[in-house]
């Protein structure tokens, strides 16, 4: 398993976690192994069941859910070690002011399909939640707000790539833009089942990206000080793509073990693209929120 350690830079669902990296599992292995493989299979199959065809999954696919960054450094990236890190920490120190915050509403256009309505966020809230510190010490690695202007971003989501209102940052040093999402995501609809607490493991942490060609997604996993890692595995239908959370070799003999979990990105292969099929996790009953990789760091 190739693994490699992470800084958490913030609020994770379990504190004092690590994030290592490793390879997931494909559709083609078996769901479950054990009894507490078996009832996790058993599980994800109830899950699919309940979602397909419900009125959940209706909202979730005529809804905005991202499924990609909502915040895209300039074109060409970042330059350097220190302006990488200045992002991550969300180091930012404004220079002039912020525009009014203009229309409350605003539309997402998928090509082909139905504009949809959603209320915007303003420039002052937008840069809130972008600029994390925004007082930065003597020699401390910061990037620059010289300007913020109204206009448009190409964003990916459970629908397929959609073409949203943002926010555009001009950067001191940067001809491109730093641009964030100014439209809010629809609410995530009520599950049509209840959470699986009765079961061993930990929900998925987050969805952090799907393969350009649909085909794998990738996910955050908890798991425990006393195991050989996370494994994520798939269960496909025509309407949802389950994901099964569990760990490797689970140490049961009574043994210490501390309370710290670590974190670990897992792909999972897909035998099909996942399309606009929702991404559920089996152990909430719930779509896997996505949150991405900003906050976590090599």
């Amino acid at each position: 398993m190739l693994a490699r350690p992470f800084r958490v830079l913030a609020a994770v669902a379990v504190s004092g976690a690590v994030l290592v990296t490793a390879p997931g599992c494909g559709s083609e292995e078996a769901l479950g192994d054990g009894v507490d493989g078996a009832a996790l299979a058993d599980r994800a199959r109830t899950v699919a069941k309940a979602w397909d065809g419900s009125a959940a999954a209706t909202a979730w696919r005529t809804g905005y859910h991202p499924a990609g960054e909502t915040v895209q450094p300039p074109r060409g990236g970042l330059h350097g070690r220190a302006d990488e890190r200045a992002f991550e920490d969300g180091r930012f120190v404004l220079r002039g002011k912020l525009p009014d915050p203009g229309p409350r509403g605003g539309w997402v256009r998928w090509p082909g399909e139905p504009v949809l309505a959603r209320p915007l966020v303003g420039a002052d809230e937008s840069y809130r939640t972008l600029a994390v510190h925004r007082a930065a010490r003597a020699g401390e690695p910061h990037l620059t707000v010289t300007g913020v202007a109204r206009g448009e971003m190409r964003v990916a989501t459970s629908r397929g790539p959609a073409t949203v209102p943002a926010w555009l940052y001009t950067l001191d040093g940067y001809t491109a833009p730093l641009k964030q999402a100014a439209v809010l995501p629809s609410k995530s609809p009520r599950p049509p089942i209840g959470w699986a607490r009765e079961l061993p493991g930990l929900p998925l942490d987050r969805l952090v990206g799907t393969a350009p060609d649909g085909r794998a997604v990738t996910v955050i996993a908890l798991h425990g000080a006393c195991d050989d890692g996370a494994i994520v595995k798939p269960l496909e239908t025509d309407g949802s793509v389950v994901l099964l959370p569990s760990v490797r070799n689970r140490n049961d003999d009574g043994s210490l073990c501390t309370s710290q979990a670590q974190m670990q990105r897992v792909t999972v292969e897909l035998e099909r693209p996942v399309g606009d099929r929702v991404v559920l996790d089996a152990l909430t009953g719930r779509p896997v929120p996505y949150k991405g990789m900003r906050g976590l760091t090599p």
